[in-house]
C-alpha cells in the first residue's frame, strides 16, 4: 500500500495535547478509509504538523483527517522509506 507524508503548514492554536487528541482520533476512524496512521511530528511554535500513514490513496488520508477532526493537510505527498 502506498505510503503518505502529509504536512499542515499552520494550525493555529496547536498544543502537545491537541495535536496528540487529533492523532488518536484518526486511529479511531482510519480503519473506515482502509488507512493506517504510523506517526506524526510537530512544532508547537509555528503550527506545522506531518503525519505519516499508509492508504490506497491520498484522498484516503484527506478523507479520515476530515472525519476524524477537520484539519485537513495543506499537502499530501507520497513518499517511499529509505535507510
Amino acid at each position: 500500500m502506498p505510503l503518505y507524508l502529509d504536512t499542515h503548514n499552520h494550525v493555529p492554536g496547536l498544543t502537545a495535547e491537541a495535536v496528540a487528541q487529533a492523532h488518536a482520533r484518526d486511529v479511531e476512524v482510519q480503519g473506515k478509509y482502509a488507512v493506517n496512521y504510523f506517526r506524526y511530528w510537530f512544532d508547537e511554535a509555528t503550527g506545522r504538523v506531518f503525519c505519516l500513514f499508509e492508504a490506497p490513496d491520498a484522498d484516503a488520508g484527506a478523507d479520515c483527517h476530515r472525519e476524524a477532526h477537520g484539519l485537513l493537510a495543506d499537502e499530501i505527498t507520497q513518499v517511499q522509506e529509505g535507510a
